[in-house]
């Protein structure tokens, strides 16, 4: 949002007049013609203008001359930079475009050029629309006179330009650009740029000796310049050299693929490619490689110097930090080198296995251990290296001890993401250690909800589907967990004057985390490994020491992505699941429907996502209901279900009436019938006792109409119940004209009630056309019998239909 004085300016320009506008035109027209000192006029209306160029969502036409005049101004030589600033940003939100105007006179000035590149690249459309500038700038590069200087510019727009175009280069200039790069990275001056200084008692400047590059910790440089090089001045060899880095590993991703094929390193032994590797890193004719290979080779040695270099203590801290990202691209760069050319992983694996060793024992090296293991993962097999320590290490410790590391959680999710499949097939470790990565998305919940969506199938395996589903309905547990541990070490336990400060509330949390009767609980929902049980005994005791933490922003942010996560845990669960595990996934929803934390509306969207669930789960095994009847008879007889989880009960209801048949299942015995139909009608009468104390039900008018229909469905299959359905449905009239009900439910609630009980009273005084009605065939939906005038069906629904005036929209979806 913007602040009330920039909102009221931007207001003002959506909604200038077209008047107004074209007398503001001319009044810049007038300023950029004057020669007089107006600078400070002409950049406050070229700060107007693009703020009102800016401010709609359409680009605004300008007048042609104030166009060209702002082109002009953007190729002067003499202009100063302010001016071309805004020129560039002006002309990048206007029309019409400029591209093809600035395309054709591009200027030789390295600083109107990179703002001239700004606009030709933001208006771009296509190929050709960047081929003059492509050419105009490989013109610099291809030069071999010694007066044309390269400028600095040229190589951030080149690789804008194939980023946008990655064809837009032929093969013989990807070879010169290769070419350049090659010795920029090698050949650039290992001392800084000639510097001034004022002379001291002399009345003129003298220029000093350029003085050497030098190391982070300030020994002097005896190598090649590299990035980690410190100067105080560079020369212009220098600034490209830096570009070439920043560039290389988007120039290798897009060009270098070809080359020294895979398939010719193939065919030599591994150890015929390790000596020759050895002799092309120490050969003096490298200039002779083709200018692919040269580069690869320049660029390994380079990443090879910045690791070493970044082993140095380095006196400043952006030093540190940039020792930290150079680690970063060189061993990604090294990576990609070697999937290029298999021979340089013999060379690399040395390097990094000692990186590795110095680095893992410092966490502070996170992110830089990533592309490590990016590295293992991409050649361990090729260098016969075991990496299991390395993936044991990134799976347990980072999410552990880092999981308030919100930049490394966006990387190591990326990671996961990028490398699915290879960490599924080789990673044993990565299925077992959810746990740990839902703690990046316990603490970072918003940023990294679409990341997790993608990543969770990958974590499912039949083995721990079921942990993994209990660890999602505890993710808002873990996420006070986590609070709670963070907030432990920040405030030492004597300091009781800081705790009083957290609230009362968490307070009493803190005090819960802290204390040995709770350590158990802390301790398994921390867990950094799948495998030491499914749940927690006393999961109640663990959420009435984690109640202080139900308000807290982050807790409520993670409770409302894990109905998302559900969805996407069963969508895909039930892909893989066999009967073993879709009976416990059974048991887990009627377990967990009343052990949720108490959360504001977190247990009534986890039941709908369970309601859903149950009736697919159902559909897809139906001897489920048998397999489980005792848990579902247990759960349906039981009057308080209705007033904690009406909407999962009546889901659970609705599946017992319309599977439990012998049609699905040859188990499913008379005697089986009768114990839920008794379990039902107990439930039924109970709900429906009309007392003058009584108060008002508690439930919608849709749980009785499931209710009454799975009764008459049971009673169908065994049909001397059909007596006692008949009874109960009788009084459902009285029950809902009474005068407790009658205020409670609306007329249309009641007439349909009645209704219902009604047609289901006729349907069963015919229980042969009853059982067919309400106990169809299992293929009774095939769009074959809807359609077939041969077949009985038709004739027979409309024999019924006078008898069935169904308008009910009280059964579930």
């Amino acid at each position: 949002m913007f602040a009330p004085g920039t909102e009221s300016l931007v207001k003002q320009a959506r909604e200038i007049q077209e008047e107004e506008l074209q007398r503001f035109y001319g009044r810049i027209s007038k300023h950029l013609l004057s020669n007089k000192e107006v600078a400070v006029e002409v950049v406050d209306s070229l700060q107007r203008l693009h703020l009102i160029v800016s401010a709609t969502k359409y680009a605004r036409t300008l007048p042609p001359d104030l166009i060209k005049k702002l082109q002009t101004l953007l190729r002067s030589l003499s202009c100063p930079e302010q001016f071309q600033i805004l020129s560039s940003a002006i002309l990048r939100e206007s029309l019409p475009l400029s591209l093809h105007t600035l395309s054709t006179e591009l200027s030789q000035d390295s600083r109107a050029l990179s703002y001239m590149a700004s606009v030709v690249l933001s208006q771009a459309g296509n190929k050709e629309d960047l081929l003059p500038l492509c050419q105009h700038l490989l013109k610099f590069l291809e030069s071999r006179q010694p007066e044309v200087q390269v400028p600095k510019h040229t190589l951030p727009i080149l690789s804008k330009i194939f980023s946008f175009s990655p064809k837009i280069l032929s093969e013989d200039q990807v070879n010169v650009v290769s070419r350049k790069l090659a010795d920029w990275l090698r050949y650039a001056s290992v001392h800084q740029g000639a510097s001034m200084s004022s002379g001291g008692f002399f009345t003129s400047p003298r220029i000093r000796q350029p003085a050497p590059m030098t190391e982070v910790d300030g020994a002097v440089a005896g190598d090649f310049f590299t990035v980690l090089c410190v100067g105080q001045s560079y020369t212009e060899d220098q600034w490209m050299n830096m570009y070439t880095f920043s560039m290389m590993k988007n120039w290798l991703l897009t060009y270098d693929t070809e080359g020294t094929s895979n398939a010719e390193s193939d065919d030599r032994s591994e150890v015929d490619s390790s000596v020759m590797s050895m002799v092309s890193a120490t050969s003096s004719s490298s200039r002779l490689l083709p200018p692919k290979e040269r580069l690869r080779e320049k660029a390994f040695e380079y990443c090879h110097r910045l690791i070493e270099q970044s082993d140095r203590k380095a006196l400043k801290r952006t030093d540190a930090e940039l020792q930290k990202a150079c680690l970063v691209e060189s061993v990604a760069i090294m990576d990609i080198i070697c999937n290029e050319d298999a021979s340089y992983v013999y060379r690399a694996f040395p390097c990094i296995k000692a990186l590795y060793g110095r680095l893992s024992p410092d966490l502070a090296f996170a992110r830089a251990l990533l592309p490590i293991a990016q590295f293992y993962l991409n050649h361990s097999e090729t260098a016969a290296v075991d990496s299991e320590a390395v993936f044991y290490q990134v799976f347990t410790r980072f999410p552990a001890e880092l999981f308030n590391e919100p930049m490394l959680a966006f990387e190591f999710v990326h990671f996961c993401l990028h490398n699915v499949s290879v960490l599924q097939e080789k990673v044993v470790i990565y299925r077992h250690s959810f746990p740990n990565l839902l703690k990046f998305l316990a603490w970072n919940s918003p940023g990294l909800i679409s990341e997790y969506v993608e990543l969770l199938p990958s974590l499912l395996a039949p083995e721990t589907a079921i942990e993994l589903l209990h660890s999602l309905l505890d993710l808002p547990c873990l996420a006070a967990a986590l609070d709670l541990q963070h907030r432990s070490s920040c405030y030492p336990a004597l300091d009781r004057a800081v705790w009083d400060q957290q609230g009362s509330k968490i307070t009493a949390s803190l005090d819960a985390f802290r204390q040995p009767s709770y350590r158990g609980l802390f301790l398994y929902i921390l867990r950094p490994e799948a495998g030491t049980g499914d749940t927690i005994d006393r999961l109640s005791t663990l959420h009435e020491a984690l109640e202080g933490m139900v308000e807290s922003p982050r807790v409520v942010r993670c409770a409302q992505i894990v109905p998302v996560l559900l969805h996407i845990y069963f969508n895909t669960v039930t892909q893989m699941a066999d009967e073993k595990l879709l009976n416990q996934l059974l048991l887990v929803l009627l377990e967990r429907s009343s052990l949720l934390f108490n959360i504001k509306n977190f247990s009534t969207e986890v039941q709908r996502v369970f309601s859903t669930h149950l009736q697919t789960l159902c559909k897809l095994h139906p001897p489920l209901i048998v397999d489980q009847y005792k848990e579902l008879l247990e759960f349906v007889s039981t009057t308080t279900s209705i007033y904690s989880k009406e909407n999962f009960y009546t889901h659970a209801v609705w599946v017992i009436g319309e599977y439990l048949s012998v049609s699905y299942d040859p188990r499913c015995t008379v005697e089986l019938i009768t114990s839920f139909f008794e379990g039902i009608e107990a439930v039924l009468f109970e709900i429906t006792q009309v007392r003058q104390s009584s108060s008002p039900p508690c439930y919608s008018p849709r749980l009785l109409t499931v209710l009454m229909t799975a009764l008459a469905k049971l009673a169908s299959r065994s049909q001397d119940l059909i007596p006692r359905a008949s009874l109960l449905l009788s009084k459902m009239r009285s029950f809902a004209r009474s005068g407790p009900v009658a205020v409670y439910f609306s007329e249309e609630d009641t007439e349909e009630i009645i209704t219902r009980a009604h047609e289901l009273i006729n349907l069963l005084k015919l229980p042969n056309v009853a059982q067919f009605v309400l106990a169809p065939s299992t293929h009774g939906d095939s769009p074959r019998w809807h359609r077939d005038t041969n077949a009985g069906l038709p004739q027979r629904m409309r024999a019924i239909s006078g008898l069935l005036h169904n308008h009910s929209n009280f059964l579930p979806a």
